[in-house]
């Protein structure tokens, strides 16, 4: 089995998109692979964060992992802080990655934004720490959203470079997994940006413990068009909330765009915001409910991410030692 290693942040309970764009297909992935699923703290405070949120929140999105189908016994599941070889590996990588590669990363660009120099200097390095998250356990494939590729060649220059420099075949290459049939879900109030826990509006997405009320409320809000849905699925290319919407059907229900259109075309979107809400609620009410029982007993929760911390440990730390070692750490 190959070994994957992916990661979340604790952010804030994840919404529909991270389902559909990533814990489900974790989820999926854990059948033919060796899986280490980590909720990444230390990129959490590249932004400032409230310790007593981010503290409620790193286990939320724990139990939610949980809840979704992550299985703690045949795979791996930690927090990114508890496994120091995190932040140990992360020095080495700054220190090969060079400036100009940081420089090209367009996602430091979009979160800085205008106020460059306010932004805090791990999330410039942030590329690097995540490359140190994956090379810490020779993980050899990642899955991830089109917005993180260019994060996963970073990380194979830098495994390059290391072995160059130090004339080793040691970390290994990455080879990105772009997945699933909803890999970008759109936001309910603007069908061109990406759905967002951050989001300042509620009302932009669906997050896993909505209840059902409000999973209808949001989707007969949801912005759209005054035309009836297509027939075919190049009707849709210039109609991005009715692209999304279709698109989140059809994640859901396990069909394509043509598939519901065959069904919904030439309908008026309310019929078919009834009908998604329905599905809706139908795949997420048991991931709500399963997310308040495990919630209810955070001491069982945090039993499981000792244990997780534990098993990440025993891989990762040999690694990082013998990175170590071959860049000339004394160890006594």
């Amino acid at each position: 089995m190959q070994r994957i290693f992916s990661g979340i942040q604790p952010s804030g309970i994840p919404t529909l998109g991270n389902y559909l764009g990533a814990i489900r297909n974790w989820v999926s992935l854990q059948d033919d692979h060796e899986c280490i699923w980590c909720v990444v703290d230390l990129h959490a405070i590249t932004g400032w964060q409230d310790p007593k949120a981010l503290t409620q929140q790193t286990r939320e999105m724990a139990a939610v992992l949980l809840a979704c189908g992550i299985n703690p016994d045949r795979h791996i599941l930690f927090l990114q802080s508890a496994v120091r070889a995190h932040a140990q590996l992360a020095w080495i990588f700054n220190c090969v990655a060079r400036l100009g590669w940081l420089n090209r990363m367009t996602q430091f660009k979009d979160k800085a934004g205008k106020d460059r120099e306010n932004a805090s200097a791990g999330l410039y390095v942030y590329p690097n720490l995540m490359a140190a998250d994956i090379h810490a356990y020779h993980a050899t494939r990642v899955p991830v959203g089109d917005d993180q590729r260019q994060h996963v060649e970073l990380a194979n220059d830098i495994a390059q470079k290391f072995n160059h420099d130090y004339g080793v075949d040691f970390f290994p290459n990455i080879e990105p997994l772009i997945l699933g049939p909803a890999a970008r879900v759109m936001s309910l109030r603007d069908g061109t940006k990406k759905m967002s826990k951050t989001d300042p509006s509620d009302q932009s997405r669906i997050n896993l413990n909505d209840d059902p009320d409000t999973i209808a409320l949001k989707i007969r809000r949801a912005k759209t068009d005054p035309e009836p849905l297509p027939s075919e699925p190049d009707g849709l290319a210039k109609r991005p909330e009715a692209r999304n919407l279709v698109g989140i059907y059809a994640a859901l229900a396990g069909t394509d765009h043509a598939g519901v259109l065959r069904e919904h075309g030439g309908k008026g979107f309310g019929p078919f915001k009834e009908a998604l809400a329905a599905l809706l609620i139908e795949k997420l009410q048991p991931i709500a409910d399963r997310t308040k029982r495990l919630l209810d007993d955070k001491a069982g929760v945090d039993a499981v991410l000792r244990a997780g911390t534990e098993r990440a440990a025993a891989i990762a730390d040999p690694i990082v030692a013998e990175a170590e070692r071959l860049v000339g750490f004394v160890r006594t």
